[in-house]
């Protein structure tokens, strides 16, 4: 069975991710984007396409901040879905989810679709705030 730490230098390898030391400052301000966009996903006022781009731009900032908290960038947006079994320990089930969530993410902008899936929406909430709870468990970034 290969480690965290294992798929990490894998990616590292193939340029799929990038070492950088975390850096404090820069982990709040995705935790606070990510609660402001999961704050106004939840808004029903709103339409459901932009509810659906709210919550996946939360769900990639916390993604992205527990990679972060880890001493990792990516360039690339799937990536930081890719890696959450190893970052937050979140299941295969709900990252591919989220790989879901960024194809579908893509099409909105690149093929003009729009999203009016209410339970995908629903769905990809919870994965949020569940994601929310555990970049808050991962505590302050070692000093």
């Amino acid at each position: 069975m290969t480690s965290s730490q294992e798929r990490f230098q894998n990616l590292l390898k193939i340029g799929k991710l990038k070492a950088e030391p975390p850096a404090q400052g820069e982990f709040n301000g995705l935790v606070t984007a990510a609660e402001n966009r999961l704050r106004d996903a939840e808004n029903t006022t709103l339409s459901p396409d932009s509810r659906f781009s709210l919550a996946y731009d939360a769900v990639h900032s916390l993604a992205l901040a527990a990679l972060r908290w880890h001493g990792f960038r990516s360039e690339h947006r799937n990536t930081v879905f890719q890696v959450l079994g190893d970052t937050l320990s979140l299941s295969t089930a709900k990252w591919r989810f989220l790989e879901n969530c960024h194809q579908k993410r893509n099409n909105v902008l690149y093929d003009g679709d729009i999203i009016e899936d209410e339970p995908l929406i629903s769905e990809l909430i919870l994965v949020t705030k569940e994601m929310h709870a555990a970049v808050k468990a991962l505590g302050p970034i070692a000093s």
